[in-house]
């Protein structure tokens, strides 16, 4: 890496929930560089949060391989039409559904949309998240704990009951986890309780759904540099996010998503189900 990127972000916040336009550095996570093998040729995957981020860098990278991506996103329209122009320039369908997945019905309407106007599915990526930092853990009201909670594990739960049917006899699930979900955060609690939720899903699911035949896997990264991070972060926090890693920077969503084609591809990763990729930068952890 040159030293350009392992130098602090410049101190700026940008307005939630965050467009990359605004980044004060912009993040690799267009895949310019990455050459797919057909490994998912035929199969149809929706990325929930898939409009930037590790988002935009797993749906490209899916797309590379042979896939129909679908994307889910809360509000920023800019973020998700370049991500769906994107795709298509990999010469397959993309469709977009902007929409708030801390509501359950939306949930399920993003999954029978993806179903009916890409013809079927087989990959699911529960990405989609939100977070907001705190320096007491009794600055985190129950409004926020509740919201944390509603995008972050409940819209697992209810975008994963509705794919389900869709996905026996083969299909894909993986989830976004984090390095905060395995070892915690005292400024990200709610934040880190929910990934650790998302861990013990993962390993719930795939004992639960293997007689199915879908194999259920999880990515759980270290810091990344995504919008999220200037959207919900002071600015102090955004100027050195990544440099406590051992490698002294975060992530590039490019770096990360190779993970998720790990996991979606049967050539790959047939035998792995209930497993844990943690990409988190040269941190090794007990246990």
């Amino acid at each position: 890496m040159t030293d350009q990127e392992n130098s602090p972000h410049e101190a700026k916040t940008i307005p939630y929930p965050g467009e990359t336009g605004d980044m004060p550095d912009r993040p690799r996570d267009e895949m310019t560089e990455y050459r797919g093998r057909d490994l998912l040729a035929g199969k149809t995957a929706l990325i929930t949060g898939g409009d930037s981020g590790i988002g935009r860098a797993t749906a490209i990278a899916f797309a590379k391989e042979g896939a129909d991506v679908a994307i889910a996103y809360l509000e920023e329209d800019e973020d998700a039409r370049h991500t769906v122009e994107l795709i298509e320039a990999e010469g397959r369908k993309a469709r977009a559904y902007r929409g708030d997945l801390g509501d359950p019905g939306h949930c399920a309407e993003v999954v029978e949309r993806t179903v009916s106007e890409l013809g079927g599915l087989n990959i699911l990526v529960n990405n989609v998240a939100y977070q907001q930092v705190v320096d007491d853990f009794l600055e985190v009201d129950p409004e926020q704990w509740y919201r944390t909670f509603d995008v972050n594990i409940h819209s697992f739960f209810h975008t994963t009951r509705a794919a389900v049917p869709h996905l026996t006899g083969g299909g894909v699930i993986i989830n976004t986890s984090s390095i905060n979900g395995l070892r915690g955060n005292d400024s990200l609690i709610d934040y880190s309780a929910t990934k650790g939720a998302v861990l013990a899903l993962t390993y719930s699911l795939a004992q639960s759904l293997m007689e199915r035949k879908i194999r259920v896997n999880c990515v759980a990264p270290g810091p990344v540099w995504t919008p999220l991070i200037p959207a919900t972060m002071p600015a102090d926090a955004v100027k050195d996010f990544g440099t406590q890693a051992p490698m002294g920077r975060a992530a590039q969503p490019d770096e990360i998503a190779p993970s998720y084609v790990f996991f979606a591809a049967d050539q790959l990763s047939s035998y792995y189900t209930g497993e844990v990729l943690a990409p988190i930068g040269g941190e090794t952890l007990p246990g």
